[in-house]
């Protein structure tokens, strides 16, 4: 079976070794995409035991239960990732976590924040994930210029009507 992060990889060979505690994460993604897995598996006690000890106190395991157990996950999707590599001290992955949950799709983005502590990585904080806008790199088109498509028509008759 495929892994749930979307890696490629063989769960028994990605995420599960990490969320059975046969290893520890090597990175801050590599704990994010065991979170995810976690969360596919609604494996609480790992999502509990992942989080930074200071980050637990406002942790609510029934709400995290009831969401993982009563969520049809969709896919994991990584979109930036800064340090949290195998030697820093802290990280940061922006990712997007599909799910639907009461018959409603929600797309989840966040930018979590991780902190290796005893040489082991832990989920810090998230915070809201902001879609960038869309940063048009090619010059605009106007009415009376020639149609990008090749045609040979002015962009006002052909794709620009």
């Amino acid at each position: 079976m495929d892994c749930h992060c979307g890696s490629g990889k063989p769960y028994a060979e990605c995420c599960e070794p990490v969320i059975k505690g046969q290893r520890t994460a090597v990175t801050a993604e590599e704990l994010m995409r065991a979170r995810y897995a976690a969360f596919v598996e609604a494996d609480v006690d790992f999502l509990t035991e992942s989080m930074h000890p200071d980050s637990r106190a406002d942790h609510d395991p029934n709400g995290t239960r009831d969401w993982a157990e009563n969520s049809e996950w969709l896919g994991l999707q990584i979109l930036n990732v800064s340090a949290g590599g195998p030697d820093d001290e802290t990280g940061e992955v922006e990712f997007i976590a599909s799910f639907e949950y009461g018959g409603e799709f929600s797309p989840y983005h966040e930018i979590a924040t991780f902190e290796r502590l005893d040489g082991r990585w832990y989920f810090k904080e998230g915070r809201p994930g902001v879609q960038q806008p869309v940063t048009r790199t090619e010059p605009r088109v106007g009415r009376n210029d020639p149609c990008p498509c090749g045609s040979g028509r002015k962009y006002k008759r052909c794709c620009g009507a």
